[in-house]
């Protein structure tokens, strides 16, 4: 007799099925960029238009099947590709990737990994890992998901499960985490603008939301992992393929394994020289800072290197890497198979680029802060309110600054007039921001995720991705923005100097 299905599971069946029933992947997004055209033809016909709090300025919607339109979608068809963040970011660090998996280093690190790790606590560790790992987000989409997938796969169990707590962890839970991440002072300088047209003295600091995030990972962690436990991975039933073969370590790669730790501690024990000492030279020359630091901003880099030289080592020490064409053949090999993903990112860069040019993100985003505040909320519902429109409007608008820099004037002043402190009002934010990044196309990373999900679901589409990530997605938000209500109940501060209350 077969397993009756929950409804739950009913209905995330229901959205996959429909989801998948759209083209593939990349023709959706090319019809997505086809519609954004038209979109903007008639946006601009009835002159939609929106004015940008604080500076007065009018946002109108750009006509892209104009002649101007014509010509810059002509002549910025290969930039908007090849400037893709995401396209260069995985190029450069799949280049490292592969020589450590073409060396055998990554099979032989998660056979030892698992065969030493408790089953029970994975789930926790991976949707954990990805909460941290947002700090710099480039190794969180690159490398954990991926890596997250075939963990899973060891352990028997669902490999898409492994790539969902994953993506939770690190898109899900965007703005949480144990350290402070370089959207902390692009928020806060935003906040600190918006403030000051209540108070010129006002200033928010970088710190500003830092306790708050600090209790949030926990939060997203325990979330994460019971929704991957007891809803995702139930629902997702047998894996397609076998799980991974997890025989012993051979003396061999035992000795190799070694090797990639002595380099990769060497190379470790180097870029900290590089990084934490004052003057250090991944540091900012300029303020000796970190957070616009060569080191953040070179981040791919870093990371390409952190698998290229263990994986080297590896290949060298177990005879598998024999001279410089083996180890070349790896790279290509890895490169090979992104065909299907650069194809995708091709079509994915030019529906964000031209919906970006339309402006018709910008004001669904003014037009959503006005008509929450003509609806005369005051109070905790105002909060969650003001939460979940910041959740619909970055289905839309994907950049957490740029949504901010709209918002946060309308807001923050408000938030102040009631007697919350500006700190609030961001906090507030973040949630709403975090917890549809998994959900939305608009999400730079969304068409890498679609491409892993691939690997191990063949069928695998846009569909298959919301379905899987949609309950995330609400147990993020209702949980998190509980969360702030007890925190704002208790009059706890959300960070360092940063209370509750005005006054």
């Amino acid at each position: 007799m077969p397993e009756r299905r929950t409804a739950i599971a009913r209905f995330l069946d229901f959205v996959e099925w429909a989801g998948n029933k759209l083209p593939h992947p990349a023709t959706l997004f090319a019809l997505f960029a086809g519609l954004v055209l038209v979109l903007s033809w008639l946006a601009a016909g009835l002159q939609v238009s929106a004015v940008l709090p604080g500076s007065g300025k009018t946002v109108a919607a750009v006509n892209l099947l104009s002649g101007d339109g014509a010509r810059r979608i002509v002549t910025s068809l290969v930039t908007n590709f090849t400037g893709f963040v995401p396209l260069g970011t995985v190029l450069v660090a799949m280049l490292g990737v592969g020589v450590a998996e073409g060396s055998g280093l990554l099979g032989a690190f998660i056979r030892a990994l698992v065969l030493s790790s408790p089953k029970r606590l994975i789930t926790w560790v991976v949707v954990f890992a990805g909460v941290l790992s947002n700090a710099a987000s480039e190794a969180g989409y690159v490398i954990l998901i991926p890596l997250a997938a075939i963990v899973f796969q060891g352990f028997g169990r669902h490999p898409m499960a492994g790539l969902a707590a994953a993506f939770a962890g690190v898109s899900g839970g965007y703005s949480a985490n144990l350290v402070l991440g370089t959207v902390d002072p692009l928020l806060s300088g935003i906040s600190t603008e918006a403030a000051r047209l209540i108070d010129p003295a006002y200033s928010v600091n970088p710190a500003a939301n830092y306790y708050f995030m600090f209790a949030s990972t926990f939060l997203i962690t325990v979330a994460g992992s019971l929704v991957t436990d007891y809803i995702v991975e139930p629902r997702l039933g047998k894996a397609d393929g076998p799980p991974l073969s997890m025989e012993r370590l051979s003396a061999g790669e035992r000795r190799g394994l070694i090797w990639a730790g002595i380099t990769g501690t060497i190379f470790t024990v180097l870029l900290v020289l590089a990084v934490v000492p004052e003057g250090a030279i991944l540091r900012d020359p300029q303020t000796g800072g970190l957070l616009h630091s060569p080191f953040l901003s070179g981040i791919v880099t870093i990371i390409a290197l952190a698998f290229f030289i263990p994986g080297l080592a590896y290949g060298m020490a177990t005879g598998k890497f024999r001279g410089d064409n083996d180890v070349m053949e790896a790279m290509s090999k890895t490169m090979s198979t992104l065909g299907g993903y650069i194809v995708l990112v091709f079509f994915a860069a030019q529906f964000v680029a031209f919906f970006g040019w339309t402006n018709l993100g910008t004001i669904f985003a003014i037009r959503g802060a006005e008509f929450l505040k003509a609806v005369g909320l005051t109070g905790l519902p105002l909060i969650l309110s003001f939460i979940v429109v910041a959740a619909l409007l970055n289905l839309f608008m994907g950049s957490a600054s740029a949504k901010w820099a709209i918002m946060a004037p309308v807001f923050v002043p408000m938030f102040m007039l009631l007697g919350y402190t500006p700190e609030v009002t961001q906090a507030a934010y973040r949630i709403g921001d975090s917890t549809t990044n998994v959900v939305t196309p608009m999400m730079s990373y969304f068409a890498l995720i679609v491409a892993f999900a691939q690997k191990h679901k063949k069928d695998a589409g846009i569909g298959t991705i919301i379905a899987t990530m949609l309950p995330y997605s609400l147990a993020f938000l209702a949980a998190w923005a509980l969360m702030l209500l007890i925190w704002l109940a208790a009059d706890l501060p959300v960070g360092p100097g940063a209370g509750i209350r005005l006054g």
